[in-house]
């Protein structure tokens, strides 16, 4: 009974310690100093955790570019006033992202503006 008593005692004392992991990636890939607003058509909003995305298509001239954009997480989102049916395949909208510094078709959210003229985020 004594090392079962021992066996408790350590692992109340060592609880404390037993912090939480944080799994959140760095923002590096984004050129956080740049902002690039696209005119584009939504293909596809997932609503997911860690991170929600927006599919989108803008057009270049005569073609059409495949871009993805990540968000923070849909609870982050919540707060500023996002639903998992804000956006809808085939919307229309003004997109306001970081972009990879790769220069690569994709970007960190930063702001976005629909149709109605609803603004989420940091339009500039």
């Amino acid at each position: 009974m004594k090392m079962l008593q021992k066996i408790a005692i350590a692992v109340l004392l060592a609880s404390p310690l037993a912090l939480p992991a944080s799994a959140h990636h760095s923002y590096a890939m984004f050129d956080m100093a740049r902002t690039v607003r696209l005119d584009a058509t939504v293909m596809q909003f997932r609503w997911q955790n860690p991170h929600a995305f927006i599919r989108i298509q803008v057009p270049v001239g005569s073609q059409r570019e495949d871009w993805s954009i990540e968000m923070t997480s849909p609870n982050n989102l919540v707060q500023e006033g996002w639903t998992r049916t804000t956006l809808r395949q085939g919307d229309r909208i003004q997109i306001w992202v970081h972009p990879l510094r790769s220069g690569a078709r994709g970007g960190a959210y930063a702001g976005v503006r629909k149709a109605d003229g609803t603004v989420l985020g940091t339009v500039e």
